[in-house]
């Protein structure tokens, strides 16, 4: 079995202790999130709390193709990890990615972060529509959004769970990008820009907050930007309503 790692410079003192956390993923650390496709766990090395994800083994075609032909989920969220600092765009500072491979191809792989503290995500802003500060929260969001487009950033996983969320202080929050295999670096159009807020939020009230406020920072028509962002956004609810159908069509025929 074939190995790929890579680390930052930085963190090469705890390179040992890293590589011992992923050969022990199955017995060590603290889960926060099982799925069906991704795991991800905290453990303490040191005096740094470090994060670390396992995306599941791909089928066998993608096996292939991300041991000779694409980069693996974890060496792009690596590499996407550093582009976005260097960018001055927040995400979890990245230490580390491994890969597995066997004749096939790709068998398992790994993505290490430092474990970013936060108070909330966005999703919170949509389930709890009395969140305290909900509607700053909302436009400096929009401000976050609108500098990693300046940035020619587009990110296509830009949904409720894939922002966390700090609270500074004073009414000034910090946005961090997380879930980044999936990603972009490009000069966006203006449809695009108002297209990467269609996952994010259903709530009318809510994308006619980002909308006014992405109106001012693109010195744009409020009520023309609304208009379109609520376009897409309804194009996106009517695509993930009819997916969710089938799926369940699919299950019941399966039984």
């Amino acid at each position: 079995m074939g190995k790929n790692f890579q680390i930052q410079k930085e963190f090469i003192n705890i390179e040992h202790e890293v590589k011992s956390f992923i050969n022990n993923f199955d017995v060590v650390g603290e889960t926060i999130y099982k799925g069906n496709r991704n795991e991800l766990k905290t453990h303490q090395i040191k005096q740094l709390t470090i994060n670390i994800k396992r995306f599941k083994t791909p089928h066998l075609v993608n096996r292939i193709a991300y041991r000779w032909f694409r980069k693996s989920k974890a060496e792009r969220s690596f590499l996407y990890a550093k582009m976005l600092l260097e960018k001055n765009v927040g995400t979890p500072k990245p230490i580390a990615y491994q890969e597995k491979f066997n004749a096939f191809g790709l068998l398992k792989s790994y993505y290490i972060s430092v474990q970013q503290a936060y108070d909330l995500t966005f999703r919170e802003l949509i389930e709890l529509p009395d969140y305290p500060n909900r509607e700053e929260i909302l436009r400096q969001f929009t401000a976050f959004t609108f500098h990693f487009h300046n940035q020619g950033v587009f990110f296509l996983d830009h949904s409720p769970g894939n922002t966390l969320i700090e609270k500074l202080g004073y009414g000034n929050y910090a946005f961090y990008l997380v879930d980044l295999n999936r990603m972009q670096f490009k000069t966006l159009t203006y449809e695009e820009r108002l297209k990467n807020f269609a996952r994010l939020s259903p709530t009318y009230n809510m994308v006619k907050i980002m909308a006014d406020e992405y109106a001012k920072l693109i010195q744009k028509n409020p009520e023309a930007v609304f208009a379109q962002m609520w376009n897409e956004v309804e194009a996106f609810q009517t695509k993930f309503n009819k997916k969710h159908e089938l799926k369940k069509k699919y299950r019941f025929w399966k039984k």
